[in-house]
């Protein structure tokens, strides 16, 4: 398993109720299957709606269990915002 760093944006880390917290995971999927036990009800009904990078690289709409984590990475979780 990998450790690494989750972190938050805009409603994401108001529903989380932090900007970041550790992963210990292998692949997207298992880093968020963590964070959803860890912050049932609004984070869980955010993630539907995110998109995520993983050090900086975009998911997209690669599986989540395809998705492997690094040791030190980076997941961003990134709700749709209006703005620019």
């Amino acid at each position: 398993m990998a450790k690494g760093t989750v972190r938050y944006w805009a409603a994401a880390k108001a529903a989380a109720g932090t900007a970041e917290e550790p992963y210990d995971a292998t692949t997207l999927a298992e880093a968020l299957d963590a964070v959803r036990l860890r912050h049932p009800g609004e984070l869980v009904r955010v993630l539907r709606r995110c998109s995520y990078l993983v050090d900086g690289d975009p998911v997209g709409t690669r599986a989540h269990e395809t998705v492997r984590l690094a040791e030190g990475g980076t997941v961003e979780v990134l709700p749709p915002f209006a703005g620019g």
